[in-house]
């Protein structure tokens, strides 16, 4: 999949983060990379994130997946919608939906939620956090968008589904099939599908929240605080009230704090792990058996890939001209010169081939093998 005529730095400059935009039918040539039925097989799944969403006049109810065949083979006759969260991680067709957009960096990328619906069928009104890109993938779908929300913005009291109270739109499109439309972070939004078989794809972006920075990066600065650590004040003074805590006591108390949390290359590492972490930690992708790494070589000696696995997150970061630091599902792996290199051949694409200096290096089979054994890689024949 790849776009034709798509102006990306038009793009970034006029509308990212900015204002919403449809684009027509930007591809080459749309071809939709599930059917409905492959969806609603994996919205019975135990591993996979699903939910059935159902509207009776006013009233909205929501199911949590897995769920029962049976349960999807007798919707009724109201309105429904079934959602299904990260489909990129089980078929390598939604996975490749992925690729045209990387002119966002790949940390910013969460996943493909997969929406089919009947006629009439939606979410209700409501906004998102984050920014997002709507494909049609079949059928049509009406979206009216309205202003831009925010924290005071009243929301139903309904627990299940969180909808605007009030929705007024001020715009409405029909998207067909290879149609996109970008909604930045906080505008709200209404997609009600128009005749059966609705299917859109929902390019999700992450944006940690400063709450959810401030809190991670401080607990793992307390976990590697020493008990040793300590306040201490040396040039003590007697004061004229012992009640009072000084300035120069609450400077000494401060700086403790800012110090530790101004440790920008610390934090830098935090930020890789953390960010690069699964989406789902308890699905494992190791393989049955540890590979060799002998066994390894021979294989990429003979052709084979390697390929990322759709559900594993690689990033890096670059320490100095040398060396980066690669993030691989909440692992980091210090690289410096050639091995450096092969870092970010692995992060740019999702199958590269090794090279011959791979092969001479210890460390850089090492790095595949580690890499393969967490179930981040996989070995594939040439095509």
């Amino acid at each position: 999949m790849q776009f034709q005529n798509f102006d990306i730095d038009g793009f970034l400059r006029d509308y990212w983060q900015k204002k919403p935009l449809l684009i027509r039918n930007p591809w080459v040539e749309w071809v939709n990379p599930i059917e409905g039925d492959e969806l609603a097989w994996l919205a019975c799944e135990e591993e996979v994130e699903a939910r059935l969403i159902t509207r009776k006049r006013d009233r909205w109810a929501v199911e949590h997946g897995p769920l029962a065949e049976a349960r999807l083979q007798r919707t009724g006759k109201n309105p429904w919608t079934l959602l299904v969260q990260a489909v990129d991680q089980h078929v390598p067709e939604v996975a490749a939906l992925i690729a045209p957009f990387r002119f966002i960096p790949d940390w910013r990328i969460d996943d493909v939620m997969v929406s089919f619906a009947v006629d009439g069928g939606g979410v209700g009104p409501h906004f998102d956090q984050y920014d997002v890109f709507l494909l049609q993938g079949a059928g049509r779908r009406r979206w009216r968008l309205g202003g831009a929300c925010d924290a005071s913005t009243p929301l139903a009291s309904n627990e299940d589904v969180r909808l605007l109270t009030h929705f007024e739109a001020t715009q409405d499109w029909v998207l067909e099939p290879g149609d996109i439309l970008y909604v930045p972070p906080r505008v709200a939004h209404d997609g009600i599908a128009i005749g059966d078989g609705c299917m859109t794809y929902s390019i999700g972006f992450r944006a940690p929240s400063r709450g959810d920075l401030i809190e991670g990066w401080s607990a793992s600065l307390v976990e590697q605080a020493s008990a040793d650590d300590r306040y201490v004040d040396p040039d003590l003074q007697r004061q004229d009230n012992a009640g009072e805590i000084s300035r120069a006591a609450l400077d000494r108390l401060h700086a403790m704090v800012t110090e530790a949390l101004q440790d920008r290359e610390g934090f830098a590492r935090w930020f890789g792990a953390y960010n690069s972490a699964p989406k789902y930690p308890d699905m494992d992708w190791t393989p049955e058996e540890p590979v060799d790494l002998e066994d390894v070589r021979d294989a990429l000696d003979a052709g084979a890939i390697l390929c990322r696995n759709p559900a594993s997150r690689f990033s890096f970061y670059r320490q100095d001209e040398k060396s980066v630091a690669l993030f691989v599902d909440g692992e980091c792996f210090d690289c410096s010169g050639e091995i450096a290199a092969l870092a970010e051949r692995l992060c740019a694409q999702a199958q590269c081939c090794a090279h011959p200096d791979d092969l001479a290096s210890h460390a850089a089979m090492t790095l595949i093998v580690a890499l393969i054994n967490q179930g981040s890689l996989a070995l594939e024949e040439e095509a």
